[in-house]
């Protein structure tokens, strides 16, 4: 039975298109179980039906036009409850509706599983015999298990038909909604430019050939280049291995043969497709058809044509001359993002992100936030090939994509870039205007900041202080450790920049899902793991130059104050002391007048937060990092748009820990800051303000957001509020509680803004 799911859920994968696909299925099912009838009812929102869309069995002249509406008959009731229905005699349950063009009177058997995808219910997969009996659990076990891992693949194909405009029943439509999460609050209208990584067969997009001759020249040249390397390396292992194993070579050189693989490509490219995006297309074929041969030895020499043509794509892309062009409108789609990528789009031409992989909370999500630009994460089913030049519409407060919009859709976006543009300059008149409430409560609003390029949007905006300056993005821009000299000019420039305002460095926070590329850390479970303080105790002479840099850097400014991530214990912050002692007092002896700066442990693990009153007697002030406290606390990968929807800082036990913090540091009379996403939300502002947090820090963006919020309410109502919610046991109840309030003080267009779900 695992040999018949394997082999069916592999030709499902090598399908052509969605009815390819489910055709396979109604095939391979109905001979595995030995059944009269499989098929597969698809769910159509456009018709708010549910199609037959392949069987094997049923009069199939009925394909594709048979439907049943929403909630009608046993497919309707397998949807709506989500959970399989077996019955001995379909016609006998007061559900049963007939279809009379199907032929289904002589099949009494029924048996339904749904096809469940991230929870949204696709279709239902259905097998039936003449015979009255019931299908036995093997057989329902067999039919669960298939639908689960084909869900996947049916929802990834519905994806490319909509990116398309098509229906699962092939009706043309239009305002195609793709799901993911609120990366960066906004709306855009433009058009897609895909970037992709190097040689990755499965992520080239399908762009049409600017100029048919050129790509095919491009493409003749590459296969010479990989040619000359086969022959090379055929040469090369002469006398190493045996003449038998050198022939494999041989065999490599007859597939990029102009009558094997050479042709194909060609063929497609005269069709219209750009070189990268003909083999890209042909060397997946050719896989995927390896891959179904029952000879095991044939089988695996897909890895082999996989190795070839990404050899070849290589080469088109070194040769590639043109650069990617940039719409004025652009819109920015990758698998996973990378801060170089969006670095790579000029500023004024990248209006949307939207990322396949990571969530709201992921670092490129958070450089899109302080860079203002919306953003969707966590696309997964996005048919990421197929939307290379097309017009979309990004929804960065739902986190939703749409494409094929209409006439309508587009109007109503527009409208909301025109009021969302209005209500950014409306706050422009609170840069002067102090943070207070309503009763004279001050907050003070510090940013977080990375790069010196984040200055000048800070100080316009009225931050006054930095909370975090994330001291690893020049250790993550460059290609070596920086040298304590050049640390030292970096760490300078921040610090004059925003004197005499405190600037407060954290140390080296990298490990987790922040990587080196010239120290590499390779973990099962890097979150877990070696990361933050952990790394640089480690290898204290990375510390050391890192705090004699910032020390150096604050001579004569003395708006410095250092901040030690990853905190878990008290042992780490008594080490990390005796270095930074040791640094201050290596520099008094080399006759430098350094003032040794305020020191603070970031809270954001647990252990720190029944440990604050331990950890605050030792250093001066804490700082809450609530991503990673929301993340610890809640066992949710902040990456994983999977279980982005379980991520919430509004969480009632994120929320209890926060005020424990709080009320700990006080009691030390320490004081206290915040600088996780959370403190730039308008509505958790509110709270974090009532429980006492002396510092909000956030993305320059917030900021005004922030304040708008801050200056409308009192200190009075934001306290009943947290008395209110401290009480309360669910999220989205919190969720709504703190949107009243905003309502209430007249703030509502703030409910649009930035959400920490």
């Amino acid at each position: 039975m695992i040999e018949q799911l394997r082999r069916i859920v592999q030709e499902v994968n090598s399908a052509q298109d969605l009815q390819n696909a489910l055709d396979i299925i109604v095939r391979r099912v109905r001979e595995a179980l030995n059944t009269h009838v499989c098929s597969v009812f698809l769910l159509d929102n456009d018709l708010n039906s549910h199609v037959l869309m392949a069987s094997e069995g049923l009069k199939r002249e009925s394909v594709g036009h048979v439907s049943l509406e929403v909630g009608e008959g046993l497919v309707g009731l397998v949807a709506k409850h989500a959970e399989p229905i077996n019955l001995e005699d379909a016609s006998l349950h007061p559900s049963f509706h007939y279809l009379q063009e199907t032929g289904e009177e002589e099949f009494h058997a029924f048996l339904g599983v749904p096809i469940i995808h991230h929870r949204v219910v696709l279709g239902v997969l259905v097998v039936q015999n003449k015979e009255c009996r019931r299908f036995d659990e093997s057989e329902e076990a067999f039919l669960i298990t298939l639908s689960a891992q084909l869900a996947g693949v049916i929802a990834s194909a519905e994806a490319t038909d909509a990116a398309a405009g098509v229906s699962p029943s092939g009706h043309k439509i239009s305002d195609t909604v793709f799901a993911g999460v609120s990366g960066a609050p906004g709306v855009a209208i433009g058009r897609v430019v895909v970037k992709f990584p190097k040689a990755d067969l499965r992520q080239v997009p399908m762009r049409p050939a600017r100029d048919v001759e050129a790509e095919i020249e491009l493409f003749r040249q590459s296969l010479e280049k990989v040619r000359n390397d086969m022959r090379s390396l055929h040469e090369k292992l002469a006398g190493h291995v045996a003449e038998e194993e050198r022939k494999i070579f041989d065999v490599y050189l007859h597939m990029l043969d102009d009558d094997a693989l050479g042709n194909e490509v060609v063929a497609r490219i005269r069709n219209g497709l750009w070189a990268q995006g003909a083999l890209a297309a042909v060397g997946r074929e050719h896989v995927r058809s390896f891959e179904l041969m029952q000879d095991e030895y044939l089988s695996e020499r897909s890895a082999d044509i996989k190795d070839l043509c990404s050899r070849v794509l290589f080469y088109l892309q070194e040769g590639e001359q043109e650069e990617t062009e940039y719409y004025d409108d652009t819109i920015l789609l990758g698998e996973e993002l990378t801060p170089s990528m969006l670095a790579e789009v000029p500023k004024d031409k990248l209006k949307g992100i939207i990322s396949i992989k990571g969530s709201g909370n992921s670092h490129v999500a958070i450089l899109a936030r302080t860079m203002g630009i919306p953003t969707v994460m966590g696309a997964v089913d996005l048919p990421i090939s197929q939307l290379d030049g097309k017009d979309v519409i990004l929804d960065g407060y739902k986190g939703e994509l749409i494409g094929n919009p209409s006439e309508a859709v587009l109007e109503r976006y527009q409208s909301t870039i025109k009021e969302q543009d209005a209500f950014i300059a409306g706050l422009q008149e609170l840069i002067s205007l102090p943070c207070e409430t309503t009763d004279n409560h001050r907050v003070h609003l510090w940013v977080n900041t990375g790069l010196i390029t984040d200055v000048a949007q800070s100080l316009e905006h009225g931050a006054e202080g930095v909370g975090l300056f994330r001291t690893e993005v020049p250790f993550l821009l460059s290609e070596r450790f920086p040298s304590e000299q050049e640390q030292t000019n970096i760490y300078r420039e921040q610090l004059e920049a925003f004197s005499p305002a405190m600037v407060t460095m954290r140390t080296l926070d990298v490990g987790g899902d922040k990587a080196l590329s010239y120290f590499p850390i390779e973990e099962e479970n890097p979150f877990l793991g070696w990361r933050g303080i952990r790394v640089t105790l480690d290898h204290p002479e990375i510390f050391m130059a890192q705090i004699r840099a910032m020390m150096r850097a604050s001579i004569d400014l003395e708006n410095l104050q250092i901040m030690l991530p990853m905190i878990s214990n008290v042992n780490e912050v008594n080490s990390a002391m005796q270095l930074i002692k040791r640094a201050h007092r290596e520099l008094l002896q080399e006759g430098m007048n350094v003032r040794f700066p305020p020191v603070g442990v970031m809270i954001e693990l647990p252990a720190a937060v029944y440990q604050t009153r331990a950890l605050v007697r030792l250093v001066d002030f804490v700082s809450v990092g609530s991503n990673d406290l929301t993340q610890y606390l809640l066992a949710v990968d902040r990456n994983n748009p999977r279980v982005a929807n379980l991520y919430s800082a509004f969480h009632p036990a994120v929320l209890q820990a926060l005020f424990h913090v709080v009320q700990e540091a006080q009691d030390e009379g320490k004081q206290v800051c915040i600088c996780g996403e959370m403190a730039g939300d308008p509505g958790a502002a509110v709270l974090l303000m009532a429980m006492g947090f002396d510092i909000l820090s956030m993305n320059a963006a917030n900021l005004l957001k922030v304040k708008s919020v801050i200056r409308s309410v009192s200190l009075e109502a934001a306290q009943d509020l947290l008395d209110q919610v401290l009480q309360m046991d669910d999220a989205q109840m919190i969720r709504s509680a703190v949107d009243l309030t905003l309502y209430n003080a007249g703030v509502d267009r703030l409910l649009r803004s930035s959400r920490t779900n």
